[in-house]
């Protein structure tokens, strides 16, 4: 199709990771094979989208059209996103007691690599994404820096007691560098990978499947890190959040726990 490939090359030379890329060229190579480029049918296709989809894969799938209709000198045909309500709680957040269920679990099977995964996630704030990129060389110094678009620059820190743990693993394993968390075939382990394994040892153990995936860790990392040091603005920073506007849903409460406090206190 038509600027495809020179689209693509745009995008990367912007900076846009692989995943965004090849979720805007799917959106773009959807849209080329099944609408005309025309206001009629690009709002046909923004209705299609709201009857399928989540308002938030909507959006997604709009941004990337509209990056390539600006990309293509057709501006004036981008679509207005939706309007995204926030809610007032979180969701499907795990909670630290089966966070530690899971790494108990996981240590008494002597599951060593999986532990530190379930680990790592929670006393870090790491993406999914950042914790495949670990390195035994990161594990020594303590810190991995991560280098976001623009320049600019988020240390991922490594508690110290996770530190000496992993060092001891390490020493076990007989490595000194390279990623930490190798697949079964002694290569880099992948998001994917981890998502799945993490959804199997839910099942596993009786945990609640709909909790236990790789971001969820990261926001209950938050949540207990407010618990124990409020200062969002910290927060934002270990994060990587470009606005603490982002960061402010952390001060909210889970549903359950909603559901707890109004069951303890309403009692008129």
């Amino acid at each position: 199709m038509k600027h495809i490939k020179e689209f693509e090359l745009h995008l990367k030379k912007i900076g846009l990771s692989n995943n965004t890329i090849h979720s805007y060229l799917y959106a773009v190579n959807y849209f080329n094979a099944n609408y005309e480029m025309n206001l009629e049918t690009l709002l046909e296709y923004k209705g299609y989208l709201m009857e399928k989809f989540k308002p938030k894969t909507v959006n997604l799938r709009i941004q990337a059209l509209n990056s390539y209709l600006k990309y293509i000198g057709e501006s004036d045909l981008c679509l207005k996103a939706l309007k995204i309500q926030q809610k007032n709680f979180l969701e499907d957040v795990i909670s630290h007691a089966d966070y530690l269920f899971l790494k108990r679990k996981l240590k008494k099977n002597e599951n060593k690599k999986w532990y530190f995964i379930v680990w790592y996630l929670g006393a870090t704030g790491a993406r999914v994404s950042e914790l495949i990129k670990l390195k035994a060389e990161h594990v020594h110094v303590g810190y991995f820096d991560i280098y976001s678009k623009g320049g600019k620059i988020r240390r991922l820190y490594i508690p110290k007691r996770l530190k000496e743990e992993s060092l001891k693993w390490l020493e076990e394993e007989q490595r000194k560098s390279g990623y930490l968390f190798l697949n079964r075939y002694n290569e880099q382990i992948t998001t994917r990978g981890v998502a799945q394994q993490l959804k199997f040892y839910a099942g596993k153990y009786g945990l609640d499947k709909a909790v236990v995936y790789p971001h969820s860790f990261r926001h209950m990392y938050a949540k207990r890190f407010l618990e124990k040091f409020n200062d969002i603005s910290l927060l934002a920073d270990l994060l990587g959040h470009e606005s603490i506007e982002t960061t402010r849903i952390y001060l909210r409460r889970t549903s359950s726990e909603q559901q707890s406090i109004v069951d303890k206190i309403v009692t008129w």
